[in-house]
C-alpha cells in the first residue's frame, strides 16, 4: 500500500496501492472502487478549509472518472475462491 499525501498523484480506480490521508480519513484505491474510511473534522478555520478543498478535489477527481466510464447498473459479486488450509 502506497501512502499518498499528494493529491495531484492520485487516480481513481488506476491500482490497489493508492491511499491518501486527510486527517484522519482515508481514501484507498482499488481498481473497481475506492473506499473511504475513518473521520475528519472540517473545522471552521484556515485548517479546516484545507481539509475541505483536498476532499472536495477527491470526491470530484472519483466522480469525473465515474462519468468518463461505460458503468454497468450494478458491480458483480466478487469472486471468492476457498482453499485448503496449509496449516492444518
Amino acid at each position: 500500500m502506497s501512502k499518498t499525501q499528494d493529491s495531484a498523484g492520485f487516480v481513481p480506480y488506476a491500482n490497489e496501492a493508492d491511499v491518501i490521508e486527510i486527517g484522519r480519513l482515508m481514501l484507498e484505491n482499488r481498481l473497481d472502487r475506492i473506499t473511504i474510511s475513518g473521520d475528519l473534522d472540517l473545522t471552521a478555520d484556515k485548517h479546516g478549509l484545507e481539509a475541505a478543498r483536498r476532499l472536495h478535489a477527491l470526491l470530484g477527481q472519483v466522480v469525473a472518472s465515474l462519468e468518463a466510464k461505460d458503468l454497468p447498473d450494478q458491480l458483480p459479486p466478487p469472486h471468492v475462491e476457498t482453499v485448503d488450509n496449509p496449516f492444518a
